[in-house]
């Protein structure tokens, strides 16, 4: 008699057709509430149909429903952006001055934006250099496309019209996933299998793309643009691609293929991928042979954390059983809850995401002017200064974001009476003491630095510049960083005390280490 182990029943993961395509609750203002559906009494009404349209909660209290309508939602919002990035490339095709920017950039500043003359606004216009007259623009945009290697104004164009299909393409995908297949809860609630589809597809093959693009593509072409060739007879992005000998006679390892990386002998690839550190001094941004070598690391990163989780294979991490784990001597009961609080709530999930992309925005804003990672950033000052406000200001709107829906947790999601003694329970019963302190340490800063306004001022007033704070009076340094900042700059050229010297002489010793 030979057993056999069960099957695994396969889940339906969807529902199939669950909503009716329909216009007519278009012609119906507000028919997701009650209320507002009977039609105006003041302009409250107006208010209130903005306010509740995608406030999914209000609408019903089926979790499912409401984690449909946020999925199809994020399809919407996708097909925005593709269409906001087709804007900005058609107007580097159509209005701007890329071509002649990429032949000399530190010298013509970049516009992609020429004011038409209707009644005289053509004086907005100004000559940003080579006789071309518009608005100098300061997105970075020109630099991130000389470091993906776009050398014409038809690449731009193509790649416009590639972006619309893909807004189209989400568009159709946020009716399909609603209408035509929409998932269960289950579904959004199997936080391992999307951990890692999350890591290992769009982080780690993401990267790994663009490891390949910038190897195949970006590094050969900025080879070229670096050394003054003309951009008109540079190869194109495909046959750098499909034609091998073109890229080993710039790197001459490329004529080997992959055998080196089947052989282990990876340092053969030392050509393309480097680890220098510093910027590259003709370009001042970071040497794109190291970038192309960081995506690699991560995508290899990112490919192995997308196989932590466990599915249906049994072995593998359990975000359940970490979180319940997470105890101190000190925190009660811990994490325990919180698996269920975060599979429950979107608003606790979204308000945790928002609180780290938006640390994370921050820390880009100054990593941005501290190493510009793209070519001619670091002498294009308003561009500069631009990405650095841009980043600070979006990544304070999304920690300004997070701590809006930890609100809305609490209202809405939180049930006291289900907590106790966990890490959430114990923050809120001593929240007078943290808001207490932290309310210190505001009136802190605030009361230093307007000291420091009242000393200047004060100082300037009486005719003492020198005991001013300033860079060339009292400088207030940024030790700590210039420390970091000198360590790097030593470090390529500098090895650990004994670190070259032998620990045995098995391993081929001269002298031993005492």
């Amino acid at each position: 008699m030979i057993i056999r182990s069960p099957e695994p029943e396969v889940k339906i993961l969807v529902d199939r057709d669950p909503v009716k395509t329909s216009f007519e609750e278009w012609a119906r203002p507000g028919h997701f509430s009650r209320t507002i559906a009977k039609g105006p009494d003041t302009t409250t009404w107006i208010w209130n149909l903005h306010a509740d349209a995608h406030d999914f909660d209000s609408h019903t209290s089926d979790l499912e429903e409401i984690s449909r309508k946020i999925f199809s939602a994020h399809f919407g919002q996708l097909s925005i952006i593709f269409l906001w990035l087709s804007g900005m490339y058609f107007h580097g095709a159509r209005f701007s001055n890329y071509e002649a920017w990429l032949s000399d950039p530190t010298h013509i500043g970049p516009s992609a934006q020429v004011v038409w003359p209707i009644v005289g606004q053509e004086i907005l216009n100004g000559d940003v250099g080579g006789g071309f007259r518009g608005i100098q623009i300061t997105s970075g945009f020109f630099q991130i496309w000389r470091a993906s290697g776009i050398t014409s104004e038809l690449q731009l164009y193509c790649t416009a019209i590639g972006a619309l299909v893909f807004a189209a393409l989400m568009l159709f995908a946020g009716w399909f996933h609603y209408h035509k297949a929409a998932p269960k809860l289950a579904w959004f609630q199997d936080v391992e299998s999307m951990l890692n589809h999350h890591l290992a597809g769009l982080l780690g093959l993401g990267s790994l793309s663009w490891a390949g693009h910038q190897v195949h593509v970006s590094l050969p072409i900025n080879q070229f643009l670096n050394a003054g060739v003309d951009p008109k007879e540079i190869p194109l992005p495909h046959e750098f691609i499909l034609n091998r000998d073109l890229l080993a006679q710039l790197y001459p390892s490329f004529a080997e293929g992959a055998t080196p990386f089947f052989t282990l002998n990876w340092s053969k690839y030392a050509e393309f991928l480097t680890f220098r550190g510093g910027l590259d001094p003709v370009t001042g941004g970071l040497w794109l042979t190291d970038i192309a070598h960081h995506h690699l690391a991560i995508a290899i990163l990112f490919l192995i954390a997308g196989h932590m989780y466990k599915t249906n294979w049994g072995i593998g991490h359990s975000l359940k059983d970490i979180l319940e784990a997470h105890k101190g001597p000190f925190t009660g009961q811990g994490h325990k809850g919180l698996y269920e609080i975060l599979t429950t709530s979107w608003h606790a999930q979204l308000s945790l995401n928002l609180a780290m992309l938006g640390s994370l925005t921050i820390v880009v804003a100054h990593h941005m002017y501290s190493m510009p990672p793209y070519p001619y950033l670091a002498t294009d000052y308003g561009t500069q200064l631009s990405l650095f406000t841009h980043h600070m200001w979006i990544g304070g709107f999304l920690i300004v974001g997070a701590a809006a829906h930890a609100a809305i947790f609490m209202v809405r999601d939180y049930d006291p009476t289900t907590r106790y003694n966990d890490l959430l329970d114990r923050v809120l019963r001593h929240r007078d003491a943290i808001i207490s302190h932290l309310n210190w340490v505001c009136i802190f800063l605030g009361f230093h630095s307007f000291g420091l306004y009242i000393h200047n001022d004060t100082m300037s007033a009486l005719g003492r510049p020198q005991d001013m704070f300033s860079d060339t009076a009292i400088q207030l340094q940024p030790v700590f960083a210039q420390w970091i900042q000198t360590t790097h700059t030593l470090a390529p050229g500098a090895t650990a005390p004994g670190a070259t010297a032998s620990t045995s002489l098995t391993w081929g010793g001269g002298d031993l280490v005492a």
